[in-house]
């Protein structure tokens, strides 16, 4: 089986359309099923998540355009999000820059290591930072009115800033751990 084909690289793949799904759904009013909707499709893509990563090891087809794209779908997927959680006054924008930058920065990193050769996989720290990430977005796209929990959207955003000291301390973590290659001197030099 080709390996850019396979099927842990084809749920992530799944992942960036689902983002642009939840962006669109985000878009329209928020009657009580459109966002029922799109926590469902954030849910299936959050969950897809755990699955392609689940797949790829049990079946021993863990390849490096996966390591490199599902953690880039899951940022796309939060940074759809986040961004279409701003204008519906569910989220502060500040937050949002916040966990993006640090999002940006990582991968960017990543990119960097993965130019020399290095591919990077995701930290537990990291790990256990998206799935924070998910509980918290998740709970602030549930629409409040489906079921009587109070004060539902204000748990969420608690979560999102529990997340983003998550998010924070896990970008220090891959950062001190990439640093020796970050200040290596180059062939050049």
């Amino acid at each position: 089986m080709n390996q850019v084909l396979n099927l842990p690289n084809a749920v992530t793949a799944l992942r960036f359309f689902l983002a642009a799904v939840l962006a669109g759904l985000l878009m329209l009013e928020q009657t009580v099923w459109v966002a029922f909707s799109a926590w469902l499709i954030f849910a299936l893509a959050a969950v897809s998540d755990w699955v392609d990563g689940y797949i790829a090891r049990r079946c021993r087809i863990v390849t490096v355009l996966g390591q490199l794209m599902d953690p880039l779908a899951d940022k796309v997927l939060v940074a759809a999000a986040l961004i279409m959680l701003i204008p519906l006054d569910r989220l502060p924008a500040w937050l949002a820059l916040l966990i993006l930058c640090r999002e940006l920065i990582i991968t960017g990193l990543r990119g960097i290591a993965s130019s020399a050769g290095i591919v990077v996989p995701a930290s537990g720290m990291g790990k256990f930072k998206s799935i924070i990430q998910y509980i918290g977005v998740g709970t602030l796209i549930f629409p409040p009115d489906l079921l009587p929990i109070p004060h539902l959207h204000r748990i969420g955003l608690a979560i999102v800033y529990i997340a983003l000291v998550l998010t924070v301390t896990s970008g220090i973590d891959y950062f001190r751990k990439l640093k020796k290659l970050f200040f290596a001197p180059t062939a050049s030099s």
